[in-house]
C-alpha cells in the first residue's frame, strides 16, 4: 500500500546540474554527479562520508564498476575509466567524433553489466542524439538514433523491456530487450508527457514492482507510471527542477532525488533556496531494485 512520502534534504551542496544518482549495493554507497561542474560523488545513504572527484568536462552518467576499482563514466568527449583511488582517467571510446555539439548524457548498467547510454544535443534542438551499449568486452553498438535529449534508461524487473525518454518529445518509450544480445527493438510509446505544462521528462528507475519513477524536470514533480503506462501516482517535490532518482538504502526503501541550482538554458525556470540539493524520500511504501555494476 502506497503512503504519503516525508521529502528531506539529504545534502544541501548546490550542485548546478545534478544528475545519475546510483545506489551501489556492495559498498552501501550513493553515487550521483554535477554533470555541467564536471563532478562525481560519493556518500552513505545517510548523507556522511561525502567525498568527489573532478573529471574536468560534462559528464552525463557513471557506473561502477564490478571489482569497484574504478567509474565508467560517459564524459563529453566519450566513455572513460575513471580510476577510483588516483582519480587516473583513461578515454575507451569517442561514439561521436564528428558530432562536436553533441555530449553524451544519461545511463544505466543492465542485468549483464551492459553500459546502456545515449548523447544529446547540447542546445536540446538537433536530433542528432543516439542510444548505444557498451559491453564489459568494450564493444560499442548503436541502439537506436534521431534523438534530441537521451534520457531516462532503465530496466523493467525482468531485464526485458527498457524505458527511455527524449526528453522535448514528450514520449517515454518502451523496447523489447533481448538479455542474451542487448539489442533493442519493437520501440512503442509506453507513456506521454504534457510538456506545454512547462515539465519534461529526466531521470527514470523502476521499482521491485515493476513501476517506473521519472523526474518531471522543470515541473517539479515525481510520477510513477504502472506497468501498462498509466498515471499511478504523482509527488510534488521542493525545487522545480528535479532531474533523476534512484532507490537505495539499507532497505532500497528510500528515494534520492537529484536536483540543478543553474538550468543549463536561459528558457528555463528559476528556483527556490533548495535547488542544486539533494533529497531523500521515505516512507513511500515501496522498495526498489539493486542495480547491477558494469561488468557484472
Amino acid at each position: 500500500m502506497l503512503q504519503s512520502p516525508r521529502i528531506e534534504v539529504l545534502l544541501d551542496i548546490k550542485t548546478t546540474l545534478g544528475e545519475g544518482p546510483v545506489w551501489d549495493g556492495e559498498s552501501q554507497r550513493l553515487h550521483w554527479i554535477d554533470s555541467a561542474d564536471g563532478r562525481i560523488f560519493r556518500s552513505t545513504h545517510d548523507g556522511r562520508e561525502l567525498r568527489s572527484w573532478e573529471v574536468g568536462e560534462p559528464i552525463g552518467s557513471m557506473a561502477v564498476s564490478r571489482d569497484g576499482s574504478f567509474f565508467l563514466a560517459a564524459l563529453k568527449s566519450g566513455l572513460h575509466r575513471i580510476d577510483v583511488a588516483t582519480g587516473e582517467q583513461e578515454l575507451l571510446v569517442d561514439p561521436e567524433p564528428d558530432l562536436p555539439n553533441n555530449r553524451l548524457n544519461d545511463g544505466k548498467v543492465d542485468r549483464q553489466g551492459r553500459f546502456v547510454f545515449g548523447s544529446m544535443d547540447t542546445l536540446e534542438e538537433q536530433a542528432s542524439g543516439r542510444l548505444y551499449s557498451y559491453t564489459p568486452e568494450g564493444q560499442l553498438n548503436t541502439l537506436d538514433d534521431g534523438i534530441v535529449v537521451s534520457n531516462g534508461p532503465c530496466f523493467s524487473p525482468d531485464g526485458r523491456t527498457l524505458y527511455f525518454s527524449d526528453t522535448w518529445t514528450g514520449l517515454i518509450w518502451a523496447y523489447d530487450y533481448d538479455p542474451g544480445t542487448g539489442q533493442a527493438s519493437n520501440r512503442r510509446t509506453f507513456a506521454s508527457v504534457d510538456t506545454s505544462s512547462g515539465g519534461a521528462a529526466d531521470g527514470a528507475t523502476v521499482d521491485a514492482d515493476g513501476y517506473l519513477w521519472q523526474a518531471l524536470v522543470y515541473g517539479g514533480k515525481i510520477i510513477r507510471y504502472a506497468p501498462d503506462g498509466a498515471v499511478d501516482r504523482v509527488i510534488d517535490t521542493p525545487v522545480l527542477k528535479v532531474t533523476s532518482l534512484a532507490f537505495g538504502g539499507p532497505d532500497l526503501d528510500t528515494l534520492f532525488v537529484t536536483s540543478m541550482a543553474k538550468p543549463p538554458l536561459p528558457r528555463f525556470p528559476a528556483d527556490g533556496q533548495q535547488r542544486g540539493s539533494l533529497f531523500a524520500v521515505s516512507g513511500l511504501g515501496v522498495r526498489g531494485l539493486a542495480e547491477p555494476r558494469f561488468g557484472a
